[in-house]
């Protein structure tokens, strides 16, 4: 039965059947008696199948004999004569009849011979002609392999199968690998012959890539190992070696963007040379090893060139420059991380410039002009990482944590931001957009957000802000309410409630104006004098001690009678003028004109005294006025110094002096009939008032301090100390920094008051008690 099978594979496979029995009889055709006497049913007659006779040694070598000499034929390119249908039936017969190991040893044999032949001739070739011969022997070889293993279909389904060899196909490659490619001569001439055309082409020279592309395409097919362990990696070396000559001799004659132009020229032509007659694979190994060699090796000495490297890029904003710097150090990665040079050196280079800033002897001694300047710092760098770091997050993050570190170090920082805002609020959003009003307000934000002490500029910002609300000298009540609402979003509603009662204060105060007007009868006028009062709620605005300033006789009275219309209304409430936040309307006689002048109330009962006498020290001033010295001092100077000069000092200096003496100015001239006269504003504060509001910004940060205490010894019950001051001082970071010995005491403070108490056996440990 296995003999009948396999000869309905061979008539499958297209070949000549053999002669089977015939199942209608002798002559082919059915007896009709025997037909007849069963019924007319057929009676079929199988007769027993005849085993055919083996093949003999002798058979299978003229048969073996047959299949080599058609071999050679076919190495020959002379195949067109041959039989392959007979052929295939030989290696099947040879197969079929046990003589696999001759038909598959002799195969090797045959072919190994006539590689060897041609190996001689390829070893042969001129250096011209040496790889195109090559690239010949290999497609006649591949194409030849591809007839026999058609021939020897039979032997690759069974034999090779069963007795696991390789099959022929892969065998024949595996033999031209063998004496061919690796042949030693050959191999060194090839890999030297491959590795010259491309250096060649490094070199600007024009080859024929379709020959590379050629020998680099057979060693991919004889296998992956043939082609990294015999062209690959040499040919990665030699890389190496040429970059790392070029880049040392470009670098030590070119600048940084030369040399960047340079790398980046070179690894679009490595990319393309890849992409043409290199694996796929080789790609990304190719790219590491000029990378390496390019750009790692010298990324340290490229950014710290004292005339192009990264900081001059940045002080000439060579924008191009640092894009492309951007792009190539950002291939490198792994212990030292190419854009983490770039950005530590941006830090540091900002850093520098900061300090200079910050420094006493810097160029910003102004607080307006510091602010300024720290504004322009930051624009000019967030501009390069916008587009000389394609706006990279780390760099953002590095560029604040750096502005945070040197912001900090001058303890005026919230004072001169505040001071800042106060001048954009009552003369610098005139004449501009919208747009450019939240833009700048923004970028105010941003550096709040830098501060530490922000309760600090909250102090600050509450005095400036009340002063430009009862002084009405803000340009918007829009810009001022836009503003509050960006720092609540920074800090909560608990940092701005204060500010939104103050606006909530001036809408009362008009209400009560009203009030007093129909009490009055219509008219606000006190023996004829106009008189507006603005009442504040202590808690909201600044906690200032009354300043004992003595008003004019008329004044005072016009006082006296708001006040007791006022407490009459509320009764149990307290009043406390505060003269150093009024205003008044003075009309002046000069010789040659007259004018209506707004001015503060300090200048008022500065300028009255001049009613009596046309020169005044600076002594008697002070002794009429009470007025405290730094107020007075800033009053003088704003009515002698400004731009209206209502009073003249000797001697004329800027600076008031406690020996100057004032005299009123007769012939002041001016065409404007009505005009105001400012108080010297954006005046740093002096070393006491600096102390002063230090102190009472320590003082609010004792009940901030205990209350996170509190709140987190309530919720823990047990704490170990350090923890405590970790997590307070975290609670409290988004207000200010508290140092850890304000939390100790503090503790202390609680526990003295049996908030809290320690733990008996530790010291350290504090509970909470309820």
């Amino acid at each position: 039965r296995r003999h009948r099978r396999l000869h309905c594979c061979t008539a499958a496979a297209g070949f000549a059947r053999r002669p089977v029995a015939n199942i209608w009889g002798g002559e082919g055709r059915p007896k009709s008696s025997k037909m007849a006497a069963s019924g007319g049913r057929i009676k079929f007659v199988i007769p027993p199948f005849r085993q055919s006779q083996a093949m003999d040694e002798d058979y299978a070598n003229r048969t073996w004999q047959t299949l080599h000499n058609a071999i050679q034929e076919i190495h020959r390119q002379n195949a067109s004569g041959l039989s392959f249908e007979e052929l295939y039936r030989n290696a099947y017969n040879m197969v079929l009849h046990k003589f696999g190991d001759k038909l598959y040893n002799g195969l090797v044999e045959t072919i190994t011979i006539h590689l060897r032949a041609v190996a001689a001739e390829v070893q042969a070739a001129a250096d011209g002609d040496f790889l195109p011969q090559l690239r010949k022997t290999w497609d006649k070889h591949r194409l030849s392999s591809i007839m026999i293993r058609d021939i020897l279909m039979y032997m690759d389904r069974t034999y090779v199968v069963a007795q696991k060899k390789v099959p022929v196909f892969e065998r024949g490659l595996q033999v031209f690998r063998d004496e061919v490619c690796r042949q030693p001569r050959i191999k060194e001439r090839m890999l030297r012959t491959l590795l010259d055309l491309i250096h060649r082409e490094r070199c600007n020279e024009t080859i024929e890539r379709g020959l590379i592309k050629a020998a680099t395409g057979m060693l991919l097919e004889l296998g992956q190992d043939v082609y990294s362990r015999d062209f690959e990696a040499p040919m990665l070396a030699a890389t190496a070696e040429f970059y790392r000559q070029e880049s040392n001799e470009y670098i030590s004659q070119n600048s940084a963007s030369e040399y960047m132009r340079k790398a980046e020229q070179r690894l679009s032509e490595e990319h393309e040379r890849a992409s043409h007659y290199l694996d796929r694979t080789s790609e990304p190994r190719l790219r590491e090893v000029v990378e390496r060699e390019l750009i790692a090796t010298h990324m340290r000495t490229l950014a710290e060139m004292p005339i192009s490297g990264v900081v001059s890029m940045m002080n000439d904003d060579r924008t191009d420059d640092l894009r492309r710097a951007y792009e190539l150090f950002r291939r490198v990665k792994g212990q030292e991380d190419g854009l983490g040079v770039i950005r530590h050196m941006m830090s540091e280079h900002v850093k520098a410039r900061g300090q200079q800033l910050v420094s006493e002897g810097g160029e910003a001694r102004e607080p307006v002009d510091f602010v300024k300047s720290l504004l322009t710092l930051r624009d000019k760098y967030a501009a390069i990482i916008e587009t000389g770091f394609h706006s990279d997050k780390s760099f953002y993050n590095a560029l604040n944590a750096t502005f945070e570190k040197f912001v900090n170090v001058n303890s005026r920082s919230p004072e001169y931001l505040s001071l800042f805002v106060d001048e954009l609020m009552r003369k610098g959003m005139r004449g501009t957009s919208e747009e450019e009003v939240e833009l700048t307000l923004d970028k105010v934000v941003m550096l709040f957000r830098y501060l530490q002490e922000k309760d600090v500029f909250e102090k600050y910002y509450k005095q400036h802000l009340a002063k430009r609300l009862l002084g009405g000298r803000s340009v918007s009540d829009d810009v001022e309410r836009s503003m509050i609402a960006k720092l609540k979003v920074e800090c909560g509603y608990q940092f701005t409630s204060k500010l939104e009662g103050m606006f909530m204060d001036m809408k009362v105060s008009s209400d009560t104006q009203d009030n007093f007007r129909v009490a009055l009868g219509g008219s606000s006028k006190v023996e004829g004098i106009e008189l507006v009062v603005q009442v504040l709620t202590t808690g909201f605005w600044p906690t200032q001690v009354a300043a004992v300033c003595n008003l004019p006789a008329a004044i005072a009275t016009c006082t006296e009678v708001f006040k007791k219309h006022y407490l009459k209304q509320h009764s149990g409430r307290r009043l406390q003028w505060q003269s150093s936040m009024g205003t008044a309307e003075l009309k002046a006689r000069f010789k040659a004109s007259r004018h209506e002048i707004n001015v503060s109330t300090y200048m008022m009962c500065v300028l009255l005294l001049f009613n009596d006498t046309d020169a005044l020290s600076y002594a008697d001033i002070a002794t009429h006025t009470a007025i405290p010295t730094n107020d007075l001092k800033r009053t003088l100077q704003s009515l002698s110094c400004g731009r209206f000069k209502l009073i003249h000092k000797e001697p004329r200096s800027r600076e008031v002096g406690e020996d100057d003496t004032f005299a009123f100015n007769h012939d002041f001239t001016s065409k404007q009939l009505r005009f105001k006269v400012g108080t010297v504003s954006a005046q740093k504060e002096t070393e006491t008032e600096k102390q002063e509001t230090r102190q009472k910004v320590e003082e609010d940060r004792k009940p901030q301090i205990e209350a996170a205490i509190v709140r987190i010894m309530k919720s823990r019950k047990d704490m170990e100390h350090n923890a405590l001051i970790a997590d307070v001082t975290a609670q409290l970071s988004s207000r200010f920094m508290p140092h850890p010995n304000v939390i100790k005491k503090r503790i202390e403070s609680l526990i003295e008051r049996e908030f809290l108490e320690r733990n008996k056996s530790n010291w350290r440990m504090y509970k909470y008690l309820a």
